[in-house]
Protein backbone atom coordinates (compact mmCIF):
# COMPACT_ATOMS: atom_id res chain seq x y z
CA UNK A 1 0.00 0.00 0.00
CA UNK A 2 1.32 3.35 -1.08
CA UNK A 3 2.18 5.83 1.65
CA UNK A 4 -0.41 8.32 2.50
CA UNK A 5 1.97 11.03 3.69
CA UNK A 6 4.37 10.68 0.45
CA UNK A 7 3.08 12.71 -2.55
CA UNK A 8 2.84 11.86 -5.89
CA UNK A 9 5.25 13.50 -8.26
CA UNK A 10 4.28 14.27 -11.82
CA UNK A 11 6.14 15.46 -14.63
CA UNK A 12 3.75 17.37 -17.25
CA UNK A 13 5.34 16.58 -20.93
CA UNK A 14 3.48 19.12 -23.02
CA UNK A 15 2.13 22.52 -21.67
CA UNK A 16 -0.60 23.40 -24.35
CA UNK A 17 -4.04 23.34 -23.66
CA UNK A 18 -4.77 19.71 -21.81
CA UNK A 19 -1.15 19.92 -20.04
CA UNK A 20 -1.52 23.52 -18.72
CA UNK A 21 -5.21 22.82 -17.82
CA UNK A 22 -4.26 19.14 -16.02
CA UNK A 23 -1.65 21.41 -14.00
CA UNK A 24 -4.43 24.24 -13.30
CA UNK A 25 -6.86 21.14 -12.52
CA UNK A 26 -4.40 19.80 -9.69
CA UNK A 27 -3.82 23.12 -8.17
CA UNK A 28 -7.20 24.41 -7.93
CA UNK A 29 -8.78 21.04 -6.81
CA UNK A 30 -5.72 19.74 -4.23
CA UNK A 31 -7.87 19.01 -1.27
CA UNK A 32 -10.22 16.67 -3.08
CA UNK A 33 -7.64 15.37 -5.16
CA UNK A 34 -5.59 14.29 -1.85
CA UNK A 35 -8.77 12.64 -0.27
CA UNK A 36 -9.89 10.49 -3.45
CA UNK A 37 -6.16 9.85 -3.88
CA UNK A 38 -4.66 8.76 -0.33
CA UNK A 39 -1.78 11.22 -0.73
CA UNK A 40 -0.97 14.57 -2.20
CA UNK A 41 -0.51 14.82 -6.26
CA UNK A 42 1.77 17.22 -6.57
CA UNK A 43 3.53 18.76 -10.45
CA UNK A 44 7.35 18.34 -9.67
CA UNK A 45 8.69 19.25 -13.47
CA UNK A 46 7.68 19.96 -16.79
CA UNK A 47 8.66 19.96 -20.36
CA UNK A 48 7.36 21.97 -23.24
CA UNK A 49 9.32 23.85 -26.50
CA UNK A 50 9.00 27.48 -25.34
CA UNK A 51 9.09 28.95 -21.83
CA UNK A 52 8.43 32.34 -22.06
CA UNK A 53 4.81 32.13 -23.73
CA UNK A 54 2.23 33.17 -20.73
CA UNK A 55 0.34 29.88 -20.09
CA UNK A 56 -1.96 31.84 -17.90
CA UNK A 57 -0.56 29.93 -14.66
CA UNK A 58 2.75 30.18 -12.98
CA UNK A 59 5.54 27.59 -13.22
CA UNK A 60 7.90 28.89 -10.38
CA UNK A 61 9.44 26.01 -8.86
CA UNK A 62 8.95 23.66 -11.52
CA UNK A 63 12.28 21.79 -12.99
CA UNK A 64 11.71 23.06 -16.42
CA UNK A 65 13.38 19.73 -19.21
CA UNK A 66 13.68 21.16 -22.83
CA UNK A 67 13.88 17.29 -23.62
CA UNK A 68 10.76 15.39 -22.81
CA UNK A 69 12.79 12.03 -22.73
CA UNK A 70 14.95 14.03 -20.04
CA UNK A 71 11.57 14.50 -17.65
CA UNK A 72 10.56 10.84 -18.10
CA UNK A 73 13.75 9.91 -16.91
CA UNK A 74 13.73 12.23 -13.82
CA UNK A 75 14.66 10.94 -10.57
CA UNK A 76 12.25 13.35 -8.91
CA UNK A 77 9.32 12.46 -11.10
CA UNK A 78 6.57 9.30 -10.03
CA UNK A 79 4.74 9.69 -12.91
CA UNK A 80 4.68 10.80 -16.84
CA UNK A 81 2.20 12.86 -18.05
CA UNK A 82 2.52 12.77 -21.88
CA UNK A 83 0.44 15.42 -23.57
CA UNK A 84 2.71 16.58 -26.74
CA UNK A 85 0.74 14.20 -29.18
CA UNK A 86 1.55 12.86 -32.09
CA UNK A 87 1.96 9.54 -33.04
CA UNK A 88 6.07 9.26 -33.04
CA UNK A 89 8.73 12.06 -32.21
CA UNK A 90 8.83 13.28 -28.31
CA UNK A 91 5.77 11.87 -27.52
CA UNK A 92 6.31 8.25 -28.10
CA UNK A 93 10.46 8.56 -27.17
CA UNK A 94 9.13 10.50 -23.80
CA UNK A 95 6.37 7.82 -23.05
CA UNK A 96 8.81 5.02 -23.83
CA UNK A 97 11.40 6.00 -21.53
CA UNK A 98 9.17 6.43 -18.77
CA UNK A 99 7.93 2.72 -18.96
CA UNK A 100 11.39 1.44 -19.34
CA UNK A 101 12.58 2.87 -16.48
CA UNK A 102 9.47 1.45 -14.66
CA UNK A 103 7.36 4.95 -14.29
CA UNK A 104 3.87 4.82 -14.88
CA UNK A 105 2.69 6.92 -18.19
CA UNK A 106 -0.51 8.97 -18.20
CA UNK A 107 -1.58 9.76 -22.17
CA UNK A 108 -4.21 11.95 -24.01
CA UNK A 109 -2.55 10.61 -27.27
CA UNK A 110 -4.99 8.85 -29.62
CA UNK A 111 -2.80 8.47 -32.21
CA UNK A 112 0.33 7.19 -30.64
CA UNK A 113 -2.08 4.48 -29.00
CA UNK A 114 -4.13 3.61 -32.01
CA UNK A 115 -0.64 3.53 -33.56
CA UNK A 116 1.50 1.79 -31.45
CA UNK A 117 -0.82 0.86 -28.43
CA UNK A 118 0.04 -3.04 -28.76
CA UNK A 119 3.34 -2.49 -28.66
CA UNK A 120 3.46 0.02 -25.97
CA UNK A 121 0.95 -2.26 -23.61
CA UNK A 122 3.37 -5.01 -24.06
CA UNK A 123 6.26 -2.61 -22.49
CA UNK A 124 4.13 -1.65 -19.95
CA UNK A 125 3.21 -5.39 -19.02
CA UNK A 126 7.01 -6.56 -19.31
CA UNK A 127 8.13 -3.74 -17.03
CA UNK A 128 5.05 -4.20 -14.55
CA UNK A 129 3.71 -0.69 -15.02
CA UNK A 130 0.32 1.16 -15.64
CA UNK A 131 0.00 3.32 -19.61
CA UNK A 132 -3.60 4.45 -18.66
CA UNK A 133 -5.00 6.91 -21.47
CA UNK A 134 -8.62 7.65 -20.58
CA UNK A 135 -8.23 11.06 -21.71
CA UNK A 136 -7.40 9.73 -25.35
CA UNK A 137 -10.77 9.20 -26.14
CA UNK A 138 -13.79 11.62 -25.85
CA UNK A 139 -12.29 13.73 -23.45
CA UNK A 140 -14.41 14.63 -20.08
CA UNK A 141 -16.40 11.37 -21.34
CA UNK A 142 -14.98 8.26 -18.85
CA UNK A 143 -15.37 5.37 -22.00
CA UNK A 144 -12.36 3.85 -21.24
CA UNK A 145 -13.38 3.26 -17.98
CA UNK A 146 -16.79 1.98 -18.55
CA UNK A 147 -15.70 -0.28 -21.46
CA UNK A 148 -13.29 -1.45 -19.41
CA UNK A 149 -14.25 -1.54 -16.00
CA UNK A 150 -17.51 -0.89 -15.63
CA UNK A 151 -18.91 -3.28 -18.20
CA UNK A 152 -16.18 -5.61 -17.79
CA UNK A 153 -18.19 -8.79 -16.88
CA UNK A 154 -20.34 -8.28 -20.18
CA UNK A 155 -19.47 -9.45 -24.16
CA UNK A 156 -19.57 -6.16 -25.95
CA UNK A 157 -21.37 -6.64 -29.18
CA UNK A 158 -21.27 -3.25 -30.39
CA UNK A 159 -19.44 0.15 -29.62
CA UNK A 160 -20.17 3.60 -31.58
CA UNK A 161 -20.60 7.22 -30.90
CA UNK A 162 -19.59 10.47 -32.30
CA UNK A 163 -15.94 11.32 -31.49
CA UNK A 164 -15.27 14.29 -32.80
CA UNK A 165 -16.57 17.71 -31.81
CA UNK A 166 -15.47 19.64 -34.64
CA UNK A 167 -17.23 17.49 -37.33
CA UNK A 168 -20.26 17.22 -34.90
CA UNK A 169 -20.06 21.43 -34.05
CA UNK A 170 -19.68 22.06 -38.16
CA UNK A 171 -22.81 19.55 -38.95
CA UNK A 172 -24.40 20.95 -36.36
CA UNK A 173 -24.14 24.41 -37.62
CA UNK A 174 -24.61 23.37 -41.23
CA UNK A 175 -27.95 22.33 -40.58
CA UNK A 176 -29.72 24.78 -37.61
CA UNK A 177 -28.28 27.77 -40.00
CA UNK A 178 -28.35 26.29 -44.05
CA UNK A 179 -24.96 27.05 -44.37
CA UNK A 180 -22.31 25.48 -46.37
CA UNK A 181 -19.55 23.28 -45.14
CA UNK A 182 -16.89 25.28 -46.18
CA UNK A 183 -18.34 28.68 -44.61
CA UNK A 184 -19.08 26.92 -41.35
CA UNK A 185 -15.33 25.19 -41.06
CA UNK A 186 -14.01 28.80 -41.59
CA UNK A 187 -16.24 30.05 -38.62
CA UNK A 188 -14.87 27.02 -36.73
CA UNK A 189 -11.33 27.99 -37.02
CA UNK A 190 -11.82 31.60 -35.88
CA UNK A 191 -13.75 30.46 -32.72
CA UNK A 192 -10.71 27.72 -32.07
CA UNK A 193 -12.86 24.87 -32.77
CA UNK A 194 -11.03 23.47 -35.72
CA UNK A 195 -7.40 23.59 -36.64
CA UNK A 196 -5.43 25.59 -38.94
CA UNK A 197 -5.04 22.47 -40.64
CA UNK A 198 -8.36 20.98 -39.86
CA UNK A 199 -7.52 17.40 -42.00
CA UNK A 200 -7.11 15.08 -38.79
CA UNK A 201 -10.90 16.25 -37.94
CA UNK A 202 -12.56 16.81 -40.80
CA UNK A 203 -11.25 13.85 -42.48
CA UNK A 204 -12.28 11.53 -39.76
CA UNK A 205 -8.40 10.11 -38.61
CA UNK A 206 -9.18 11.87 -35.29
CA UNK A 207 -12.75 9.83 -35.30
CA UNK A 208 -10.85 6.55 -36.14
CA UNK A 209 -7.67 6.87 -33.96
CA UNK A 210 -10.47 6.71 -31.44
CA UNK A 211 -12.53 3.93 -32.27
CA UNK A 212 -9.26 1.40 -33.11
CA UNK A 213 -8.92 2.19 -29.14
CA UNK A 214 -12.36 1.71 -28.30
CA UNK A 215 -12.51 -1.52 -30.54
CA UNK A 216 -9.79 -3.12 -29.18
CA UNK A 217 -11.08 -2.31 -25.71
CA UNK A 218 -14.46 -3.92 -26.54
CA UNK A 219 -13.55 -6.79 -28.03
CA UNK A 220 -10.12 -8.13 -26.22
CA UNK A 221 -8.27 -7.33 -29.47
CA UNK A 222 -4.91 -5.49 -29.98
CA UNK A 223 -5.14 -2.27 -31.34
CA UNK A 224 -5.37 -2.12 -35.27
CA UNK A 225 -5.44 1.40 -36.87
CA UNK A 226 -5.06 0.02 -40.36
CA UNK A 227 -8.10 -2.21 -40.62
CA UNK A 228 -10.39 0.87 -40.03
CA UNK A 229 -12.56 2.02 -43.00
CA UNK A 230 -12.57 5.59 -42.61
CA UNK A 231 -14.58 8.93 -44.46
CA UNK A 232 -14.78 12.23 -43.14
CA UNK A 233 -17.51 15.20 -43.85
CA UNK A 234 -15.72 16.91 -46.94
CA UNK A 235 -18.18 16.35 -49.18
CA UNK A 236 -21.82 16.65 -47.14
CA UNK A 237 -23.51 19.48 -48.25
CA UNK A 238 -26.28 22.32 -46.98
CA UNK A 239 -28.25 20.43 -49.46
CA UNK A 240 -27.80 17.13 -48.29
CA UNK A 241 -28.51 18.13 -44.61
CA UNK A 242 -32.12 19.52 -46.22
CA UNK A 243 -32.62 16.57 -47.66
CA UNK A 244 -31.66 14.60 -44.81
CA UNK A 245 -33.80 17.15 -42.97
CA UNK A 246 -37.23 16.23 -45.15
CA UNK A 247 -36.63 12.41 -43.98
CA UNK A 248 -36.61 12.83 -40.85
CA UNK A 249 -32.82 11.99 -40.10
CA UNK A 250 -30.00 14.29 -39.46
CA UNK A 251 -26.25 13.34 -40.77
CA UNK A 252 -23.93 12.42 -38.49
CA UNK A 253 -19.60 11.28 -38.30
CA UNK A 254 -20.17 8.49 -36.90
CA UNK A 255 -17.55 5.99 -35.73
CA UNK A 256 -19.03 2.20 -35.50
CA UNK A 257 -17.33 -0.95 -34.17
CA UNK A 258 -19.63 -4.03 -34.37
CA UNK A 259 -19.19 -7.63 -33.35
CA UNK A 260 -20.67 -10.29 -35.95
CA UNK A 261 -20.37 -14.26 -36.08
CA UNK A 262 -17.98 -14.12 -38.94
CA UNK A 263 -15.64 -11.15 -37.37
CA UNK A 264 -15.40 -6.97 -36.17
CA UNK A 265 -16.97 -4.27 -38.59
CA UNK A 266 -14.73 -0.91 -37.38
CA UNK A 267 -15.74 2.00 -39.60
CA UNK A 268 -15.73 5.81 -39.31
CA UNK A 269 -17.94 7.68 -41.90
CA UNK A 270 -21.27 10.66 -42.07
CA UNK A 271 -24.38 8.16 -41.58
CA UNK A 272 -27.91 9.30 -41.78
CA UNK A 273 -29.43 8.82 -38.27
CA UNK A 274 -33.57 9.31 -37.62
CA UNK A 275 -33.87 12.17 -35.31
CA UNK A 276 -35.63 10.19 -32.92
CA UNK A 277 -32.72 8.29 -31.47
CA UNK A 278 -30.84 9.93 -28.98
CA UNK A 279 -27.53 10.06 -30.97
CA UNK A 280 -29.08 12.08 -33.57
CA UNK A 281 -29.86 14.71 -31.01
CA UNK A 282 -26.25 15.45 -29.44
CA UNK A 283 -25.09 18.42 -30.65
CA UNK A 284 -22.67 20.83 -30.87
CA UNK A 285 -19.04 20.10 -29.79
CA UNK A 286 -20.38 17.34 -27.74
CA UNK A 287 -19.23 13.31 -28.09
CA UNK A 288 -21.64 10.69 -26.82
CA UNK A 289 -20.37 6.87 -27.04
CA UNK A 290 -22.94 3.89 -27.34
CA UNK A 291 -21.79 0.26 -26.04
CA UNK A 292 -24.17 -2.78 -25.75
CA UNK A 293 -23.42 -5.59 -24.11
CA UNK A 294 -24.91 -8.80 -23.60
CA UNK A 295 -26.24 -8.23 -19.83
CA UNK A 296 -26.29 -5.03 -19.52
CA UNK A 297 -27.76 -4.05 -22.73
CA UNK A 298 -27.44 -0.41 -24.43
CA UNK A 299 -25.46 2.21 -22.39
CA UNK A 300 -24.68 6.10 -23.79
CA UNK A 301 -22.60 8.31 -22.44
CA UNK A 302 -22.37 12.30 -23.14
CA UNK A 303 -20.42 14.71 -22.80
CA UNK A 304 -17.92 17.51 -23.61
CA UNK A 305 -15.14 15.51 -25.56
CA UNK A 306 -12.02 17.99 -26.03
CA UNK A 307 -11.01 21.33 -24.42
CA UNK A 308 -8.35 21.82 -21.14
CA UNK A 309 -11.14 21.16 -18.43
CA UNK A 310 -12.91 17.73 -19.96
CA UNK A 311 -8.95 16.17 -21.01
CA UNK A 312 -7.69 17.39 -17.92
CA UNK A 313 -10.41 15.95 -16.08
CA UNK A 314 -10.15 12.77 -17.37
CA UNK A 315 -6.04 12.79 -16.98
CA UNK A 316 -6.49 13.31 -13.28
CA UNK A 317 -8.79 10.59 -12.86
CA UNK A 318 -6.08 8.26 -14.04
CA UNK A 319 -3.20 9.73 -11.44
CA UNK A 320 -5.40 9.38 -8.39
CA UNK A 321 -5.84 5.44 -10.15
CA UNK A 322 -2.56 5.10 -9.97
CA UNK A 323 -2.08 7.05 -6.19
CA UNK A 324 -4.06 4.26 -5.44
CA UNK A 325 -1.52 1.67 -6.79
CA UNK A 326 -4.71 0.30 -8.96
CA UNK A 327 -3.11 -2.13 -11.83
CA UNK A 328 -5.88 -2.79 -14.41
CA UNK A 329 -4.92 -4.57 -17.60
CA UNK A 330 -4.09 -1.82 -20.42
CA UNK A 331 -6.69 -3.62 -22.80
CA UNK A 332 -8.93 -5.19 -20.80
CA UNK A 333 -7.24 -8.42 -20.31
CA UNK A 334 -3.23 -9.49 -20.26
CA UNK A 335 -1.48 -9.13 -24.00
CA UNK A 336 -1.48 -13.22 -24.51
CA UNK A 337 -5.13 -12.89 -24.08
CA UNK A 338 -6.27 -10.89 -26.47
CA UNK A 339 -7.03 -11.77 -29.60
CA UNK A 340 -6.91 -10.82 -33.14
CA UNK A 341 -10.43 -11.21 -35.00
CA UNK A 342 -10.82 -11.03 -38.63
CA UNK A 343 -11.62 -7.70 -40.10
CA UNK A 344 -14.54 -7.60 -42.15
CA UNK A 345 -13.60 -5.79 -45.17
CA UNK A 346 -16.52 -2.69 -46.02
CA UNK A 347 -17.36 -4.37 -49.16
CA UNK A 348 -19.29 -6.84 -46.86
CA UNK A 349 -21.33 -3.91 -44.82
CA UNK A 350 -24.73 -3.97 -45.20
CA UNK A 351 -27.44 -1.47 -44.99
CA UNK A 352 -29.92 1.26 -46.24
CA UNK A 353 -28.53 4.12 -48.64
CA UNK A 354 -29.41 7.49 -49.38
CA UNK A 355 -28.01 8.50 -53.14
CA UNK A 356 -28.40 11.94 -54.34
CA UNK A 357 -28.09 12.68 -57.90
CA UNK A 358 -27.72 16.09 -60.11
CA UNK A 359 -28.70 15.20 -63.18
CA UNK A 360 -30.41 17.10 -66.63
CA UNK A 361 -34.37 17.17 -66.30
CA UNK A 362 -35.33 15.36 -69.40
CA UNK A 363 -37.40 12.45 -70.12
CA UNK A 364 -35.74 9.44 -69.45
CA UNK A 365 -33.54 9.73 -66.65
CA UNK A 366 -35.09 8.22 -63.71
CA UNK A 367 -35.50 5.03 -66.11
CA UNK A 368 -31.81 4.72 -66.73
CA UNK A 369 -30.95 5.47 -63.02
CA UNK A 370 -33.35 2.55 -62.01
CA UNK A 371 -32.17 0.03 -64.69
CA UNK A 372 -28.96 0.33 -62.73
CA UNK A 373 -30.25 -0.57 -59.71
CA UNK A 374 -32.30 -3.17 -60.83
CA UNK A 375 -29.31 -4.49 -62.96
CA UNK A 376 -27.18 -4.22 -59.86
CA UNK A 377 -29.33 -6.16 -57.46
CA UNK A 378 -30.41 -2.60 -55.62
CA UNK A 379 -34.16 -2.26 -54.28
CA UNK A 380 -35.17 1.42 -54.30
CA UNK A 381 -37.47 2.72 -51.37
CA UNK A 382 -38.11 6.15 -52.07
CA UNK A 383 -37.54 9.17 -54.33
CA UNK A 384 -37.85 12.67 -53.73
CA UNK A 385 -37.43 15.22 -56.07
CA UNK A 386 -38.90 19.27 -56.34
CA UNK A 387 -40.40 20.43 -58.89
CA UNK A 388 -39.22 20.56 -62.40
CA UNK A 389 -36.62 22.62 -64.59
CA UNK A 390 -36.61 21.32 -67.98
CA UNK A 391 -33.05 21.52 -69.30
CA UNK A 392 -31.13 22.17 -65.98
CA UNK A 393 -29.89 20.48 -63.10
CA UNK A 394 -32.17 19.60 -60.27
CA UNK A 395 -31.33 16.71 -57.45
CA UNK A 396 -32.93 13.69 -56.97
CA UNK A 397 -32.81 11.88 -54.11
CA UNK A 398 -32.93 8.23 -53.83
CA UNK A 399 -33.15 5.67 -50.27
CA UNK A 400 -32.42 2.20 -50.79
CA UNK A 401 -33.61 -0.66 -49.11
CA UNK A 402 -31.23 -2.44 -47.51
CA UNK A 403 -28.68 -3.60 -49.97
CA UNK A 404 -24.29 -4.92 -49.52
CA UNK A 405 -21.77 -2.04 -49.78
CA UNK A 406 -20.80 -3.84 -52.84
CA UNK A 407 -23.59 -3.87 -54.60
CA UNK A 408 -24.00 0.07 -54.36
CA UNK A 409 -20.59 0.89 -55.06
CA UNK A 410 -21.13 -1.12 -58.37
CA UNK A 411 -24.72 0.97 -58.97
CA UNK A 412 -23.12 4.38 -57.99
CA UNK A 413 -19.95 3.66 -60.54
CA UNK A 414 -22.55 2.56 -63.08
CA UNK A 415 -25.14 5.92 -62.66
CA UNK A 416 -21.87 8.04 -62.09
CA UNK A 417 -21.25 7.22 -66.00
CA UNK A 418 -24.54 8.41 -67.49
CA UNK A 419 -24.81 11.22 -69.41
CA UNK A 420 -27.92 12.73 -67.65
CA UNK A 421 -25.63 12.81 -64.34
CA UNK A 422 -24.04 16.19 -63.90
CA UNK A 423 -21.69 15.45 -60.71
CA UNK A 424 -20.67 12.67 -58.91
CA UNK A 425 -23.34 11.46 -56.71
CA UNK A 426 -23.42 12.05 -53.36
CA UNK A 427 -23.59 8.57 -51.15
CA UNK A 428 -24.50 8.49 -47.50
CA UNK A 429 -25.27 5.22 -45.33
CA UNK A 430 -28.85 5.15 -43.07
CA UNK A 431 -27.93 4.20 -39.87
CA UNK A 432 -26.25 4.09 -36.65
CA UNK A 433 -25.34 0.44 -36.62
Amino acid sequence: MSDPHKPLRVGIAGLGTVGAGTLSLLRQNATIITARAGRPVTVTAVSARDRTRDRGLSTEGLTWHEDPVSLARDPDVDVLIEVIGGSDGPAAAAVRAAITVGKPVVTANKALLALHGAELARLAEDHRVPLAFEAAVAGGIPAIKALREGLAANEIRSVSGILNGTCNYILTVMREQRRDFDDVLADAQKLGYAEADPSFDIDGVDAAHKLAILGALAFGQPVDFPALHVEGIRRISALDIAFAGELGMRIKLLGIASRHADGVSMRVHPALVPEREEIAQVDGVFNAVVAEGDFVGRVMLMGRGAGAGPTASAVVADLIDIARGRLTPIWGAEGDALTPLPILPMEAHHGAYYLRLMVLDRPGVMAEVTAVLRDTGVSLQSMLQHGRAPGEAVPIVLVTHETTEAAMMKAVAQIAALSSVLEPPALIRIGAT
